[in-house]
């Protein structure tokens, strides 16, 4: 059986709360993610049949629009297998000729962008974040050849610059072997010690 996936974003908890118990009554789904994320922003992130998720994409809609505060939304019938996986898919170490980091306004916006470009250029995805630790943005890396990734982010902009979605997009090639190991541990900022780099100069006291 085809999964589905639909990502709602709302600009009230209040909303987003309402909206995830009327498409639950409405629709049998298989899978549910929920919660606040920054700035005061509520994500609902829904998985099952296409049919089920259909119903529940679209009542979560019709709230949303009733009380004003639908910021983005995107159904997708038949995701790639990285998208349906989604933010809990862990991240890896960069790999290819080249890296591209596509960072995006709001998650389903991403979405739109990131499974078309996985189903059409033959990319992989070294980690997606959405919302979390983000003033509510979205990011995603791809890797791959040089002319793969150029070609992938170049849908982002095609894509998401009419509507005023893309932050900003950048390709990296050859990307230097520490940065390289440094996103394979996320792109999260941790404190700890920082990481010995490749080749650098050695601090004596």
């Amino acid at each position: 059986m085809k999964q589905a996936l639909a990502l709602l974003e709302f600009g009230s908890v209040a909303t987003g709360v309402l909206a995830v118990d009327r498409l639950l009554k409405r629709s049998p789904v298989a899978g549910l993610q929920c919660g606040i994320v920054q700035p005061g922003k509520y994500l609902v992130w829904v998985t099952g049949s296409v049919a089920s998720v259909e119903e529940a994409h679209a009542e979560g809609c019709s709230v949303g629009r009733e009380q004003g505060f639908l910021l983005d939304e995107v159904f997708l019938p038949d995701p790639h297998e990285d998208v349906l996986a989604g933010p809990g898919r862990p991240g890896r170490v960069p790999v290819g000729e080249a890296l591209g980091v596509v960072e995006v306004a709001t998650g389903p916006a991403l979405l739109r962008w990131l499974d078309r470009a996985l189903k059409v250029v033959p990319v992989g995805l070294a980690e997606i974040r959405v919302g979390d630790d983000m003033g509510g943005r979205a990011v995603a890396l791809i890797d791959g050849d040089f002319p793969d990734v150029q070609e992938a982010v170049d849908l982002a902009t095609e894509n998401l610059v009419a509507d005023g979605k893309l932050v900003r997009s950048n390709v990296l090639p050859r990307i230097e072997e520490s940065l390289q190991q440094s996103l394979g541990s996320g792109l999260l900022f941790r404190a700890g010690t920082p990481q010995a780099l490749v080749g650098a100069e050695t601090v004596e006291d």
